[in-house]
């Protein structure tokens, strides 16, 4: 029997609790900025295309914030200072502006626009001394205007107004502000509803997911780190607040009931965060089916999904299904995403031409139909491709207008490819497969672990903060939700995941201190409802808040290869300090530092010189790029180089190794072949140098499988000859996606 391949888009749109119980302020713009530019347009470009269907995940706490703006109720420091007449700003408030008004991705939000490029560039250049020495009202005003405007989605350009503010440009006035402020509430008065009218004509499922968000798997219990990380470091106290978990549920089923005038079916668990423990809560709740990772089912399988040389999972039948959790409360269907191809659309194809893009993405659907063909059953396959609806447009042109648009359009002509949701799909085919409940991993869709929310020593510590307030909040039976709101919703915001993702190791923002305050902060208002003493510790940063020096890369990036060494192109990239920032010992460095990271297409290198060498004098002429493959079978050779020292690691054997040029700036590519000696192979590598040295080499060109281990090390050398090499004592660590 022939099935089209179903795929189950999920968008899941989420943002932390902003609003301070301390000031009643909200900290952060995030709900407003992305509520005007990712959570309506998303659905009304769907809604051309009739015959796709998807999913959109909404988060309860995103719901409250967005009806809070939309009531008038909500102001955060961005949008006061917008409202402020530009005489009345104080010396504070100037800069707070010429810091973080900026905060976007400048390619697609700040460059279309010549004012806001102006500004941007006069501060990047001139510095933030010079803007507050320099900027007069209108700069500051027309500043304030664009930091607004810019959010707003290219969607809505044809407003009369909007189209009437991008053609102004320029010297806008407090009136203007005040006008776009309306205009965003406009739109953001449209979101739910517009959700609401898709779900009813079938186009579109709603779900939900616990109230603020938290981790469900460590409120049962934070030992369950150790499932998949068995010798993890846990906090000092053990936090096991399984009854938490209902009453997250339950509340989020409420307000969902409340606004969609129905229950929902689907439950998306916070970070696709799973475990035996959660699921009798889901069942008894009344969720019909969740989503997790393949992480997470692989981990429960015991199976690890490999992938071919072109990135298309081997055994598909295991993934793309639907399963049943059985457990003695009921049973629970769940689906596992596809992460490589989340990945891509998260992280990816926003560096690449739609088109192109949206050709790769159809092919690998295409790809698996075909697998299908070949392996026809009674059961279709569905695979599901699913991740944050908002963050990943802002590294896409016109925020992924043209993406969205042209994969619609691709998709509605494919008859063997059907959208759907993933309700539709299991009414019409329910899960046959099951996996009995306590074979669960307990994982999420980082790593199928927990590490990213708890191990860390900030993490910890943060937990058993939580820990403390909430044991104070079980000392007083009295404060129930009904005469005690305050604490309960303190607590309900304090368990929320996001300020433990940015706490210690493994992510950073310019805004950790301030997710560090509000986390503080909620655990305060808890103290605060009880009428208890304030632990002296919460006035107290949980770390310090500076930037770091070496660190592992943080996501995918896709710098653009000019030699500028843009800051937000390499800002989540991976950083080794190698001399200057060191001390003394080191100022002779020839390099200050190197950056790395990768995307699905490329592995990017950036090299820092000392200030002022110049290639063919101070500097050696050449920079080798050696690929060194740990514990894998295959030809190596020694350095092509002369006069190579017998030390680690500079006299292991290699597989690649990629010439440059410094004063050409050309490049040579080759590939270690018997008998120690080395091929030409052609290469798409990119390089620049200008202030800095940047490099793209395309996986294609390396030839290796996803999840493949590689170390590089950089050898400086003079008409072949070595002169030294970098990262010092160490190789570049990089994991292929």
């Amino acid at each position: 029997m022939s099935h089209p391949l179903y795929v189950a888009f999920i968008w899941h749109q989420h943002q932390p609790l902003y609003k301070s119980p301390v000031s009643q302020q909200y900290r952060l713009p995030w709900v407003r900025l992305h509520g005007t530019k990712d959570y309506l347009d998303l659905i009304l470009l769907l809604e051309k295309y009739p015959k796709l269907h998807q999913t959109v995940n909404l988060v309860p706490s995103l719901i409250l914030q967005l009806e809070d703006y939309i009531a008038g109720n909500a102001f955060d420091p961005y949008l006061t200072a917008s409202l402020t007449p530009v005489e009345q700003l104080t010396t504070e408030q100037k800069e707070f502006i010429v810091q973080h008004f900026f905060d976007a991705n400048h390619h697609t939000l700040i460059d279309p626009h010549p004012r806001y490029a102006q500004l941007y560039y006069q501060r990047q250049e001139k510095g933030q001394g010079w803007c507050l020495a320099n900027w007069q009202a209108v700069d500051y005003s027309d500043l304030l205007a664009w930091h607004n405007l810019a959010w707003i989605d290219p969607l809505f350009w044809d407003d009369p107004e909007i189209a009437a503010w991008l053609k102004q440009g320029r010297n806008f006035t407090l009136g203007d502000r005040q006008r776009i402020y309306s205009k965003q509430k406009q739109i953001l008065s449209r979101i739910i509803p517009q959700h609401r009218k898709m779900q009813e004509t079938g186009q579109l499922e709603v779900t939900t997911t616990p109230y603020t968000h938290p981790i469900l798997p460590l409120l049962a219990d934070t030992n369950s780190g150790r499932v998949a990380v068995p010798q993890m470091t846990l906090p000092n106290q053990r936090f096991q607040w399984a009854e938490d978990i209902p009453r997250h549920l339950q509340k989020a089923w409420d307000l969902y009931k409340d606004r969609f005038e129905q229950a929902p079916r689907g439950l998306w668990p916070s970070e696709q965060s799973v475990s035996p423990e959660i699921l009798p809560y889901i069942i008894k709740q009344g969720f019909k089916w969740i989503c997790s990772d393949e992480a997470a089912l692989g981990w429960t399988l015991q199976h690890f999904f490999h992938r071919d040389g072109a990135g298309n999972v081997q055994q598909p039948e295991l993934l793309y299904r639907p399963y049943r959790l059985q457990t003695p409360a009921g049973e629970v269907s769940i689906v596992f995403r596809d992460h490589r191809l989340s990945d891509l659309v998260g992280f990816t194809y926003g560096a690449m031409q739609p088109k192109q893009a949206v050709a790769d993405l159809v092919g690998h659907l295409q790809a698996i139909a075909r697998k299908q063909r070949e392996n026809p059953t009674s059961q279709p396959w569905l695979v599901t491709i699913a991740l944050d609806g908002e963050n990943c447009w802002e590294f896409y042109p016109q925020d992924g207008k043209l993406f969205l648009e042209t994969l619609y359009e691709n998709l509605s002509n494919q008859e063997n490819i059907k959208l759907v949701t993933v309700s539709e799909f299991l009414e019409k085919y329910p899960a046959t497969a099951t996996i009995p409940g306590e074979k669960l991993h307990s994982g999420s869709w980082v790593d199928g672990s927990f590490t990213t929310w708890i191990g860390d020593p900030v993490k910890n510590r943060a937990w058993d903060y939580l820990t403390h307030a909430r044991e104070t909040l079980a000392k007083h039976p009295e404060a129930t939700e009904e005469n005690n709101p305050a604490a309960w919703e303190a607590l309900y915001a304090a368990e929320g995941s996001d300020w433990f993702w940015w706490f210690g190791e493994g992510h950073s923002s310019n805004q950790d201190a301030i997710f560090d305050q509000l986390f503080r902060e909620h655990l305060y208002g808890i103290y605060k409802a009880l009428n208890e003493p304030i632990p002296a510790y919460l006035t107290q940063p949980l770390e310090v808040h500076e930037a770091k020096l070496d660190h592992r890369p943080e996501s995918f990036i896709h710098p653009i290869i000019d030699g500028k060494g843009d800051e937000q192109d390499w800002d989540k990239a991976g950083r080794i300090e190698v001399g200057g920032s060191r001390g003394t010992m080191h100022q002779s460095s020839l390099v200050q530092r190197i950056f790395y990271g990768v995307d699905h297409l490329n592995f990017y290198v950036r090299v820092d010189f000392k200030s002022g060498v110049t290639p063919g004098k101070e500097l050696p002429k050449e920079l080798n790029l050696l690929w060194y493959y740990p514990d894998r079978p295959m030809i190596n050779s020694p350095a092509p180089l002369a006069e190579v020292p017998d030390l680690a690691p500079v006299n292991y054997f290699f597989h690649h190794h990629l010439e440059i040029n410094l004063i050409s700036q050309t490049i040579y590519f080759r590939e270690a072949a018997e008998h120690y000696q080395w091929h030409p192979r052609a290469t798409r590598a990119q390089v620049a140098l200008n202030s800095c040295l940047e490099i793209a080499v395309p996986w294609a060109d390396l030839q290796v499988p996803p999840d493949y281990p590689v170390r590089l090390v950089l050898v400086l050398a003079d008409d072949g000859c070595y002169h030294s090499y970098l990262p010092e004592n160490s190789l570049i660590p990089i994991e292929v996606p």
